[in-house]
């Protein structure tokens, strides 16, 4: 996450309404709720076509399976909202502590595992093709928004992405300075 010093820098990506954010990727997420929302449900609860395997999946898999990734997406995304929302030093620079020390996107992956939670409850492959889609999404803002932080930050990003990796959490914080 960025929060610029360099107001310059930041005129191309106010767009979004925050600078470092991609253009579309407020309302590309809020779509890929709404999406994966009304297909999970349709599929889980009326239509039933592609929900098959939940019969052959206990229950009680489904749902531990389903309270995992529920717990760790609850976890992901406060700490980072937690660290990006604390501006109480005053400094702006890159973030690189709590969650941010174990993966690079937490907002993002907690979002990606509040989808897989639902999955998991019913086991709805149509579901699972639009999460697919969403963590495409996901993978395409996040490159943009690494792009930028490269521009910003240099090497100083550089050695962040090589000690801390995108999408699966380091079971330990990073150690960065």
């Amino acid at each position: 996450m960025v929060a610029s010093n360099n107001p310059d820098k930041g005129q191309v990506d106010r767009r979004a309404g925050c600078p470092g954010e991609h253009p579309y990727g407020d309302v590309g997420q809020i779509a890929c709720l709404v999406v994966f929302l009304l297909i999970w449900g349709l599929d889980s609860f009326v239509f039933k076509g592609t929900t098959m395997l939940a019969t052959v999946v206990p229950l009680s898999v489904r749902l531990a399976a389903a309270g995992l990734a529920f717990v760790l997406a609850v976890y992901f995304v406060e700490k980072g909202h937690r660290v990006i929302s604390d501006d109480s030093s005053g400094a702006h620079g890159l973030v690189k502590e709590g969650a941010f020390a174990r993966v690079r996107h937490p907002l993002y992956g907690g979002s990606l595992l509040f989808y897989l939670s639902l999955f998991f409850s019913t086991i709805s492959l149509a579901a699972l093709a639009v999460w697919y889609l969403t963590a495409v999404f996901h993978n395409v803002i996040a490159t943009y928004e690494e792009r930028l932080l490269l521009e910003e930050y240099g090497d100083e990003y550089r050695r962040y992405q090589q000690n801390v990796p995108r999408w699966l959490p380091r079971p330990r914080p990073a150690r960065l300075s």
